[in-house]
């Protein structure tokens, strides 16, 4: 911040030369911009709340302009107030990104000089906080919980970055990310792999402890891989940025199972080999916590139970509870013990 005298030195573009500016003129050569404030919110699903609005053909998070003088958290808090009813407060940031004058589809005549939006988290919603959701008169006609993947198609192609820059950033720990016109300005493993741009799979169903009953169709066994620090082995696809559990491994152990579409869908649970399983060039291999991995996946209400479950397992191999880490990607050698 600029030392409040008579002048002010500045330097050229060059670095060079220094040359000395009133405050007037300090403060006429500063770039003016809007400031904004969004929310995100997801439901128990992983889903994200948008809303349709009476001014524009596309979907938004919740959220808009802050007014003059007002902190861009409060402004979040009111805007959810005002758009939804929903009273919050939401002082955990997600993303900053800066949207520059140019962004298509800004009528001219609104003058837009560039804006830099603050993007909140608004955690994960219940049903019955959803359900004490009460739109105004005016203004906001509806809200729909998207599958992260399908907010491209109803969202301008900027705001679907941002969310799913923000979500990435949610999911993956690591703080909140610095975007410019939606892009990250440093992405991370979730970024660069594209994660959640296809839509998840569907396992719903339900979670049962002990072996498949007999005659029961079996379909994908999956395995939850234990690293020494609790974390596990996620595969990532890079055609498509899906999450995957690893195939089971000789020395890993039945779990439970996934009952869904008429099928068993079994998981084991054991300690990441050294090396790890072969690297598969498909396959991006990152470590994570279980709970990452549960929010990259569309399970269900059975996912909880299967949780559950996993923690058990790692209670049982005398491993730590992972605290949540931004998701790293094992180089090809493996993993160090």
């Amino acid at each position: 911040m600029p030392q409040l005298t008579d002048e002010a030195l500045t330097e050229d573009e060059g670095g060079g030369r220094s040359t000395w500016m009133t405050p007037q003129e300090y403060g006429a050569s500063r770039a003016a911009l809007w400031t904004g404030a969004v929310v995100l919110v997801t439901d128990v699903d992983g889903r994200v709340l948008v809303q349709s609005v009476d001014y524009r053909p596309d979907r938004l998070l919740p959220g808009g302009a802050v007014d003059a003088g007002e902190a861009p958290a409060a402004a979040a808090a009111r805007e959810v107030r005002e758009e939804l009813g929903v009273d919050g407060c939401y002082p955990r940031g997600l993303a900053v990104d800066w949207i520059p004058a140019d962004t298509p589809g800004i009528p001219p005549e609104m003058g837009f000089p560039g804006e830099i939006l603050h993007v909140y988290d608004g955690g994960t919603w219940t049903p019955d906080r959803i359900d004490g959701i009460r739109l105004p008169a005016q203004e906001i006609t509806g809200i729909h919980f998207a599958e992260p993947a399908d907010l491209p198609a109803l969202m301008e192609p900027g705001d679907a970055r941002r969310a799913l820059s923000a979500l990435r950033a949610r999911i993956n720990g690591g703080g909140p990310a610095l975007l410019e016109d939606g892009h990250p300005t440093l992405p991370t493993a979730l970024d660069r792999l594209g994660v959640l741009r296809t839509r998840r799979t569907p396992l719903h169903g339900t979670w049962h402890t002990g072996p498949v009953p007999a005659g029961v169709p079996v379909r994908e066994p999956a395995a939850w891989l234990f690293a020494p620090d609790g974390r596990v082995l996620l595969l990532i696809s890079r055609a498509t940025g899906c999450a995957h559990l690893p195939p089971p491994t000789a020395d890993s152990t039945p779990l439970g199972h996934r009952h869904a579409d008429g099928a068993a869908h079994p998981r084991t649970a054991g300690r990441l080999p050294s090396p790890p399983p072969a690297e598969d060039p498909a396959y991006a291999r990152l470590l994570a916590t279980p709970e990452q991995v549960r929010e990259l996946s569309d399970w269900g209400p059975a996912g909880h139970a299967e949780l559950a479950a996993v923690h058990e397992a790692r209670t049982r191999l005398s491993l730590p509870p992972p605290p949540r880490t931004p998701l790293s990607e094992l180089p090809g050698e493996g993993l160090d013990r």
